[in-house]
Formats: C-alpha cells, structure tokens, sequence
C-alpha cells in the first residue's frame, strides 16, 4: 500500500533514533530501512540542523525562483480580464492575443488559481495523481456531508465511512448532528459488522479534529488509536485528499435529487439504507472495471475490542500519566501532552540528543520535548498535497522497535 504522510514521517524519525544509537552502522541501518546512504545522512543532516524531528517531514518542491513565470504585466491583465468576464483560460486567450499577449491557456488558468480568483465552486480540482490503496481495510476514508434540512427544524448530516480500496461503503448514517456522542456509535457498529482498519483518513473537522486544543487530538480519536487505528489527516482545505468519500457523497447527492430529497431525520435514514445497499452491490462502478464495490471488498481481519488491552510500550521506555490538564510530570517539570489523554499511560523516548524526548501514545509518535525550554512540538500534522508521497516504495507499516 502507498506510504501515508505519517507513516513515511514516522519511518525517518525511527531511522534517525536508531542510527544515532551508540556504536550504530549508519550504512547497515540504512540498509535496513531501504534507502540510500545519501538519503540516509540527507535526514540525519536536516534532523541536525533543525534540532527537531519535525523537520523530518515533506517540504513543497516549488523551486524558489522561476525565471519563466509570467511577467508582472501580463499577471495583472489576467486578473482584469478575469474579474471582468469570469471566463477560463481557453476564452482569456483570445482576448489576450487581440491585445498582442500570447499565453497558453493552461498558463492563464494556473495564474487564475494562484492568484486565487477561482470560484468557489471551482477551488477544489482534481487530485494530481489517481491512486487507492492496494487491499480492504488498508484505509478507511471518513467524512460528514451537509447540513440538509429537515421538516421538524432540525438538520441531517450525513456521517459516511468509504473503503479506499473498494470504495465500499462501510457506513452512512444519517444524523441530527456532528457530535463524539453521535459519531462513536456509528463508527463502533461499523468496526463490529466489518472489522478494524489499519488506518483511517480525515479532515481537521469536529469531532475527529480539536481545534481548540495544540495538538488536534479528540476523545473520539483517542478511541481510534486504541483499536491500533493510525490517524491520517488531510490537507488543509484540500478535500481532494479524501476523494473516495467525495466521489461517494456526490453520487448519494444525485440521488436524493433524482429520488427525491427526504423531510424528515427518519425519512434520511431509510433513504440511506437503501442507497447504501444499491451503491454496494448493484451499482457498477466505473473505477472497478464496471463492477460495485462488494465485489472488491472483505471484512478485515482486526476484531474490535470493546475493552482494549493495556499498552506494552518498548523497553527502555519511560511511562508517565497524563493529568487532567494535559500536561506531565518529567524530570522535575512539566511537559504538555494532551488534554484528550488525560489518564492515559504515554511513553518518553530519549533521544541521543539529551534535550530532546519523544513522546509516544501506543502506536503513535504525538509530540517532542525540548527540555531546557521546556517546548512541546505537536508531530500530528496534515498530509501534503503530493500525498501519497511515493506509492512506487510501498512497504507497508513497517515500525522498528525502539528498545
């Protein structure tokens, strides 16, 4: 499967913690990881320099000069022309050329979204490379659509759960709102009927996103991440990064309108039932060769547990509980976790930099410490716009131990 934003994140910081152990082979680790000596000392340079692991993850690969953009002159020109008639680059070229500018019409729509003057309707495009995971169950892509309105007053939001694989829809479901209370029931009835995925996509939306909080993480996340569930978040106000569950709501918008929008909560949640069973598993799909997604997908192997298991972190491993606050107890300070974990065992893993510790909830690297400045670094961040980053290097979650 494509390596996610975290996973490939993850990967250079377990890289980097293992070759800066005492008497490590830098060449035999890198062998050990995949990569090249030069990309190797490449990360363990940038780790250095930045003094933070954080550097570690994707930058923009926009060159800083361009000595071929388009002159300052014309740039304006465009953006008269396109506040005046709100036309595309195939019709402002015509225009340009009668006034003796000749530009591409593609160049005249890249300088349209630049300079932002795309439509709100138009802002999202399509995703730069067509890519899905390579079995059931890899990811899951999750996302409400709405509000629709409803007869009483109230609203009915749509919370849908897509297969990225198959484009199976493992839930919708409709609701009077976007809330954990809500929303947990729907995703714990799903992990029931069809297993536990191993990852699952979202956008920095409530209740799967805190905005009030440094780190993002919510109670509702929490729970994922004990079912071993890793967190993926898209890129900021790029839904494109979830078009599986895009594409889905669409479709189910078309066809409310063709059989008519429902009035009432009750009515919604019928309406799905049916729809979700149709999309399933009659009707074709056309990125599956023209067959529904049943045909492609199978329940995934990870039972939920109601109750999960107590997190065995690696030895060496310091443990700390997180209070109330967010915050814990380290070498005679306090350090900010999360107030989303409060209660919960986190682990502190020293670096060979002794200002440095990394903080560990199960599964998940969460945050850094810089002790003397006793600074908190959140690590959960969003996915880039090249996500997946390199689908060709696909190796799955592979982890090393820490111990």
């Amino acid at each position: 499967m494509p390596w996610l934003e975290t996973d490939v994140r993850d990967q250079r910081i377990q890289f980097v913690i293992t070759a800066r152990r005492p008497g490590a082979n830098v060449s035999a680790v890198c062998r050990a990881f995949g990569i090249s000596r030069k990309t190797g000392y490449k990360w363990l340079q940038r780790e250095a320099d930045a003094g933070s692991v954080a550097a570690l993850t994707e930058r923009s690969r926009r060159p800083h000069h361009s000595p071929m953009r388009t002159e300052v002159t014309t740039m304006t020109r465009v953006r008269e022309l396109r506040q005046a008639f709100g036309w595309g680059g195939d019709k402002l070229a015509v225009l340009l050329a009668a006034e003796g500018i000749a530009l591409a019409p593609r160049t005249i729509d890249r300088i349209i979204q630049r300079e932002g003057l795309t439509r709100e309707r138009a802002v999202v495009g399509a995703a730069p490379h067509r890519f899905e995971h390579a079995a059931p169950n890899d990811l899951w892509q999750l996302d409400a659509k709405g509000p629709y309105p409803v007869r009483d007053g109230g609203r009915c939001h749509a919370l849908s759960v897509v297969d990225d694989h198959s484009r199976f829809a493992v839930g919708l479901a409709a609701l009077p709102t976007v809330a954990t209370a809500t929303v947990e029931p729907v995703l714990r009835a799903c992990f029931e009927t069809y297993g536990v995925p191993r990852a699952m996509l979202m956008d920095h939306g409530s209740p799967w996103w805190s905005t009030a909080s440094h780190d993002g993480l919510t109670r509702l996340t929490v729970g994922l991440l004990k079912q071993g569930i890793r967190l993926v978040y898209g890129a900021v106000r790029h839904p494109q990064t979830q078009g599986k569950v895009e594409r889905f709501h669409r479709t189910l918008g078309d066809h409310l309108r063709w059989v008519g929008v429902p009035t009432t909560l009750r009515d919604f949640s019928r309406a799905f039932t049916r729809f979700r069973e149709e999309y399933n598993h009659v009707r074709p799909h056309e990125a599956l060769g023209m067959r529904p997604p049943a045909d492609r997908f199978v329940a995934s192997r990870r039972a939920y547990q109601p109750q999960p298991p107590r997190w065995e972190y690696p030895g060496g491993t310091t443990i700390r509980r997180v209070q109330r606050n967010g915050m814990v107890h380290y070498n005679a300070a306090l350090y900010y976790v999360s107030e989303a974990l409060f209660g919960e065992d986190i682990g502190c893993v020293p670096m060979a930099d002794p200002d440095r510790v990394l903080v560990m909830y199960r599964h998940m690297i969460v945050r850094e410490w810089h002790l003397r400045s006793r600074h908190s670094v959140a690590l959960l961040q969003p996915i880039k716009d090249e996500w997946p980053v390199n689908a060709a290097a696909s190796t799955g979650h592979h982890v090393l131990p820490m111990s």
